[in-house]
């Protein structure tokens, strides 16, 4: 994990002063298959057997869950920000550090009791994911795991996720 952990970047005062972003494209660009293959390995085989599907969250979780569904032989649904599906979608409002926002999912991308697991880039706060689950359970998902490439462990997103199993493969404290 160290040798994943040490290609993703620190930006500081991006996007804005006093944030330290955690850029992880180098580490996608340059170990794309052994990230996956460490985020796969996450989950048992039994766990895996059990999903239906791999939501991912616009934009960068897209990337892992697609690569995690395809491998796996499982769907892939896309948690998209608002106004980029076309209709009908089912949508939820979330706060961020910064203001408020809204994802959208296509109404019938989800049947009701699909075992569903979330993957995004980064848990930080936990906001964007709580809402994310809101949104797969409000069309009757059962989110049975979320996992993340990285976890800023000091912004304690796990706290808004209180009752979700939750994986991190990279941990990073400010």
């Amino acid at each position: 994990m160290q040798e994943l952990k040490a290609l993703v970047n620190e930006i500081p005062d991006f996007p804005k002063p006093g944030i330290l972003f955690r850029d992880i494209t180098p580490l996608l660009r340059k170990r794309f298959d052994a990230t996956i293959d460490a985020l796969e390995e996450l989950f048992t085989e039994a766990e895996w057997d059990a999903v239906d599907a791999v939501a991912g969250v616009e934009s960068r979780g897209f990337i892992l869950a697609a690569a995690l569904a395809e491998r796996r032989h499982k769907g892939f649904v896309a948690i998209r920000k608002k106004g980029k599906l076309p209709p009908p979608v089912v949508d939820v409002s979330y706060d961020l550090e910064y203001g408020k926002d809204r994802l959208e999912i296509h109404e019938d991308s989800i049947r009701p009791g699909m075992k569903v697991i979330v993957a995004d880039d980064v848990l930080a706060t936990g906001g964007t994911v709580a809402a994310v689950i809101g949104l797969l359970k409000k069309l009757g998902a059962d989110v049975v795991e979320c996992c993340f490439l990285a976890e800023l462990a000091d912004l304690r997103g796990r706290e808004q996720l209180k009752g979700q199993k939750i994986f991190s493969l990279l941990q990073f404290d400010e």
